[in-house]
């Protein structure tokens, strides 16, 4: 049941819808971190595809 829930980024509300929040209508993430292992083999997939998440958020919030 723990990794049904959702949490919406605009109200910070729990939900179990996983489209979207449905007393905003805002959108919904999974409030839980992912598993640690110290031999993680994808983390500089993973750090990569944040930096690059980050600066597409900051081009757009300067346009």
């Amino acid at each position: 049941m723990v990794w049904l829930l959702r949490h919406c980024k605009k109200c910070d509300r729990y939900t179990l819808k996983t489209d979207a929040c449905p007393k905003c209508g805002g959108s919904v993430k999974i409030p839980h971190p992912a598993k640690f292992s110290l031999d993680d083999r994808y983390r500089k997939y993973r750090i990569k595809m944040r930096r690059m998440a980050r600066e597409k958020e900051e081009k757009t919030l300067s346009a």
